[in-house]
């Protein structure tokens, strides 16, 4: 009996032995799990989701017997001629470059190119060669790596703007309009190239403006586009408007309200924001402003394009005197002019004015700078950036440059093509026809020509495309509450202001309440790191116990 007690007593303390020793395995095995769960969550939470490479280094050489296939995301709207000219840039560029093949994806527009690049930034599927804006760019550089610095490759001997290796007249960098480039700089580095500049402009039915008996001056002014437009508000016994005859008429149709605020406030010297992303939007200046557009818009002489639609539209149709938009737009405005959204049944005959936008100080003008850039994305393949690169500087040839700009009023960004005698013969000769030469785009473009030396441009940050977003916002909902009869007063306004910085989160990037800095929210963690953080969370939970469960039994 007792020695079945003895060896029933071995037995157990056999098993307890290889029980304690099993216990000690998986404690191991915890700590070692939950190191590499510490890294990789905190790499995760670094880059927030998105996936990060090493950082780009010049090839000494290109490698020409190697085959690349590379990604050219672009915009284009119904022009078929832009498709066209990167079609034709792309072949170009594949026969001094056999090795390259560029596959090209057009979008309707620059937000849908935004969405899909943020959206394959976490599954590191960006494309290669990107159309985009700075403040785009601005976001994309959350994750790490991700965008290509570009002022090693501006100054390499080989392969840099004007290089001796490649294949095809680049310019030099000295060749850049200077104002252009800057406007890719921020955050220390230079993270993309200009492609095409443009302004904003105010096209103006001439004839109804002298019908009102008034005279456009040298420049326009705000108060002279209210008056102008409140004299055009008068109807007759029928309802019709005087001026045109119609039962519509929206004097005053601005197709970016961002803009519009952006450019309102720099004109009156009122902050914006400052390039560390101080939010500094929300001060009595844009009160002022905004009570002002709310006056106008309670008379009926002002609405914007999310209300009521294309300005271009209700211009040609003799439907409104003064509409703001781009320059890039101007092949849309007037009475003969080549793209035209309307039935030619609804064509108003008159003279159209192509003028720079209100201002307040007429001595001193200001307007916005904008345009595409273009961007290249980082790849673990450093010659595929490098042909990448020679793709992107491709799209700054003469060639390019010269043909995209006459589809449109744009204007090349390289002095290069701005002062070719093809390009200068194409702006003398504005008006020859309404295609090629049709007389309010060339005007659009002189527009811009002429006062590039008062053009300015945002601050670029994390976030600051928000920013834009709200400032426009405030501007709409103004008008919208206006047209639905609330009451627009202090109150009012001090609402919009906390609703418009909840919605685009803007107390989340700095100033105004905000954590200073400008660092954006960038949104919740994606599901494996929240995986990884909970199956941390559950090793050390296991540590814990097992510590607890030793002390114990010790004791």
């Amino acid at each position: 009996m007792r020695n079945r007690f003895q060896e029933k007593g071995k037995l157990t303390c056999s098993l307890w032995k290889k029980l304690r020793e099993t216990c000690r395995r998986q404690v191991r095995r915890a700590l070692l799990g939950g190191g590499i769960l510490t890294y990789a969550a905190i790499a995760l939470t670094g880059c927030h989701g998105s996936r990060g490479g090493a950082a780009f280094e010049i090839p000494e050489e290109f490698d020409t017997g190697k085959q690349h296939e590379i990604t050219f995301w672009a915009k284009n709207d119904t022009n078929k001629t832009q498709t066209d000219i990167y079609e034709k840039a792309i072949r170009d560029f594949e026969e001094l470059y056999p090795n390259i093949t560029v596959n090209l994806r057009l979008y309707t527009d620059y937000g849908r190119i935004y969405n899909d690049v943020i959206t394959n930034i976490a599954t590191n599927t960006t494309p290669n060669v990107c159309i985009t804006y700075p403040d785009h760019i601005a976001t994309y550089l959350t994750g790490t790596n991700q965008v290509v610095p570009l002022e090693g490759l501006f100054a390499d001997e080989k392969y840099g703007l004007g290089g001796s290796e490649v294949r095809f007249d680049s310019p030099g960098i000295d060749e850049v309009i200077p104002g252009f480039l800057e406007e890719c700089s921020f955050g220390g580095h230079y993270y993309a190239i200009p492609y095409m500049r443009s302004t904003e402009a105010c096209y103006i039915n001439k004839t109804y403006v002298e019908a009102l008996g008034y005279t456009l001056p040298e420049t326009l002014s705000w108060d002279f586009v209210w008056e102008v437009s409140e004299a055009a508000m008068a109807q007759d016994g029928d309802g019709n408007y005087l001026v045109n005859g119609q039962k519509v008429m929206i004097p005053f149709i601005y197709k970016s309200t961002d803009n519009m605020m952006i450019q309102m406030l720099r004109q009156k010297g009122a902050d914006y924001s400052t390039d560390a992303g101080e939010i500094l939007l929300f001060h009595d200046t844009t009160k002022e402003l905004l009570m002002n557009i709310a006056e106008h818009a309670a008379t009926g002489v002002f609405s914007t394009f999310k209300i009521s639609s294309y300005p271009a539209n209700f211009l040609n149709a003799g439907q409104c005197i003064f509409a703001v938009d781009s320059t890039a737009g101007a092949t849309w405005m007037g009475t003969d002019a080549p793209l035209i959204d309307i039935s030619e049944d609804k064509l108003v005959d008159f003279e159209t004015a192509v003028m720079t936008i209100p201002q307040f100080d007429t001595s001193n003008p200001a307007m916005i700078s904008q345009g595409p850039s273009v961007c290249i994305f980082n790849k673990e393949d450093t010659q595929e950036v490098l042909a990448s690169w020679l793709f992107a500087q491709y799209l700054l040839t003469n060639e390019v440059q010269i043909a995209y700009s006459e589809t449109e009023g744009y204007v090349p960004v390289t002095l290069k093509a701005r002062d070719s005698a093809e390009y200068q013969d194409y702006l003398s000769r504005g008006g020859e026809d309404n295609e090629l030469y049709y007389g309010v785009k060339i005007q659009a473009a002189r527009l811009l020509l002429d006062n590039v030396e008062h053009t300015f441009v945002t601050p670029v940050f994390n976030g600051s495309a928000s920013l834009r977003d709200a400032a426009g916002q405030l501007i709409e909902n103004t008008v919208k509450s206006v047209r639905r009869k609330q009451t627009v007063d202090d109150a009012y306004m001090e609402k919009l202001y906390s609703d418009t910085i909840s919605l685009y989160r803007l107390d989340q990037l700095g100033g105004q309440g905000a954590s200073a800095g400008g660092k954006a929210d960038l949104g919740e963690l994606p599901r494996t790191a929240v995986i990884l953080l909970l199956s941390l969370a559950g090793a050390w939970a296991f540590i814990l116990l097992y510590v607890v469960w030793r002390s114990r039994r010790k004791r």
